[in-house]
């Protein structure tokens, strides 16, 4: 059996950087592959001396109507006994268009402008988006950022069972698109009215030690805690292979960060093993 890793989604969310990613962390990435060949890239890589366990595959630019082949290819090796998963990347329409203005290459969609191109590419791409495992938005994420998530989803080894993360992020900057939990926080004392508090991050022990020192922030930790020890038995059972809980304060620098470390810990107490990212702790 092969581990495919099919990375689609929107031209200019970042498919390149995720498959860099992927091929530091060990995987066999295959860049720009038609969709109508991809049923049959088992049938290449179980030729006589090839060892390709772990096989990330770049869907190819330009969409048009190759994209109608992609889910019967992806049926296609299920049937055949190999695990296939989606990685769908994408970003809000104005990220889009900044992208593309920043770069100055053309859209692979043809169109009448780029905006139009997007959305033409968008509609093409949305029965793909449905399959996706993981839908991740990389509107609000740097290069660096963009790394580091998708190395915590699928650069550990598989075999592992659920693979959980733990974000926090701020709701002023919007939700996490990728979130299948979400704890709002904004209820808890803010260390940003504290004034010496301010410049600090949650991941600075003033601040952590201050969110941490109320009662009402160990009560909600208690809660949510008791609640994922029942969840996360039973979406693993479930089958699902990702879950991400996302803890969100106004700003995502402060208490979020604080709570998502802490959950993270706690969660490791009782045998998980989460990974954490702070989306926008620098903003």
């Amino acid at each position: 059996m092969i581990e495919y890793l099919v990375i689609a989604g929107m031209s200019g969310a970042g498919r390149s950087t995720a498959a860099a990613a992927l091929e530091d962390a060990g995987w066999y990435v295959i860049d720009n592959m038609p969709p109508a060949l991809l049923s049959q890239l088992d049938s290449a890589l179980e030729r006589p001396g090839a060892s390709h366990e772990r096989v990330a595959v770049v869907m190819g630019r330009g969409g048009g109507g190759q994209v109608a082949d992609v889910l019967p290819a992806l049926a296609a090796l299920e049937t055949r006994g190999h695990r296939v998963r989606v990685l769908y990347l994408d970003a809000p329409q104005e990220v889009l268009v900044r992208r593309y203005e920043g770069t100055r290459r053309r859209h692979p969609i043809a169109g009448a402008g780029v905006e139009e191109a997007i959305a033409d590419e968008r509609r093409l791409l949305e029965a793909v988006r449905e399959r996706a495992d993981v839908v991740l938005d990389t509107g609000p994420l740097n290069v660096n950022q963009l790394r580091t998530r998708v190395l915590a989803l699928f650069g550990g080894d598989e075999g592992e069972g659920m693979s959980t993360s733990v974000v926090s992020f701020g709701y002023t900057h919007g939700l996490p698109l990728d979130a299948d939990l979400v704890f709002d926080c904004r209820f808890l004392p803010n260390p940003h009215w504290v004034e010496e508090l301010r410049p600090y991050s949650g991941l600075d022990e003033p601040v952590r030690a201050y969110v941490l020192s109320h009662k009402e922030t160990g009560q909600f930790l208690d809660h949510v805690e008791e609640l994922l020890t029942a969840l996360l038995p039973a979406f693993e059972a479930e089958g699902k292979s990702y879950l991400t809980i996302a803890m969100g304060c106004t700003g995502g620098r402060h208490r979020s960060v604080v709570l998502a470390e802490e959950l993270a810990r706690r969660l490791a107490g009782r045998g998980a093993r989460p990974t954490v990212s702070h989306r926008d702790v620098d903003r």
